[in-house]
């Protein structure tokens, strides 16, 4: 046993089969990467990491992308945009998404009045004032950061709104067609 499953703590090769472990890498990806790198950052045979690679291309889930004469993969980020429409809708009710936008809403208000900026952009650029202390500009880039992110899940959190009548009523038809079938 080693040192770290003493301690109850494993570590990923350990843990996770090596299939597991591509995958988890593939899906982390935020650009197009070789199967090398892939392989090696998984810590598992090149052989089993092209084959996995493969299967996931054939599931829809990554995109092969050619760069000269090697080949890259990246996620199908249209497929993950919709996964994570979809998964707003489904665990959430249209109430609480609506609280979520007034939260997300009114944070950005306040980091607006209290920069007085409008945009994180502006904010990013009041970096450059050379009057401001190091614990300010820490904090500054900690905003930008968050309200970035704040922009993002606003932009998801809309569009499963958009969407919510629509996937309820083909979740709702799915319901009736598997009633019928088992009637």
């Amino acid at each position: 046993m080693t040192e770290s499953s003493r301690d109850g703590v494993q570590s990923w090769t350990e843990s996770m089969s090596a299939r597991d472990r591509i995958r988890a890498v593939a899906e982390s990806l935020r650009e197009p990467r070789s199967v090398n790198w892939i392989s090696e950052q998984a810590d598992a045979a090149w052989s089993t990491t092209n084959e996995e690679l493969q299967d996931l291309v054939d599931q829809g889930q990554l995109r092969r992308v050619e760069a000269g004469e090697t080949t890259h993969y990246q996620p199908d980020y249209t497929r993950l945009l919709f996964e994570e429409i979809r998964t707003l809708i489904e665990e959430n009710t249209r109430e609480e998404l609506r609280s979520e936008l007034a939260a997300i809403t009114e944070e950005i208000e306040e980091w607006q009045a209290t920069y007085d900026v409008e945009t994180w952009e502006d904010l990013e650029q009041s970096l450059a004032d050379g009057d401001l202390a190091s614990a300010e500009l820490r904090e500054r880039r900690d905003v930008i950061a968050f309200w970035r992110e704040n922009e993002e899940d606003r932009r998801l959190i809309k569009h499963a709104l958009e969407l919510y009548s629509d996937v309820e009523a083909a979740r709702e038809q799915m319901t009736d067609v598997a009633d019928r079938a088992t009637s």
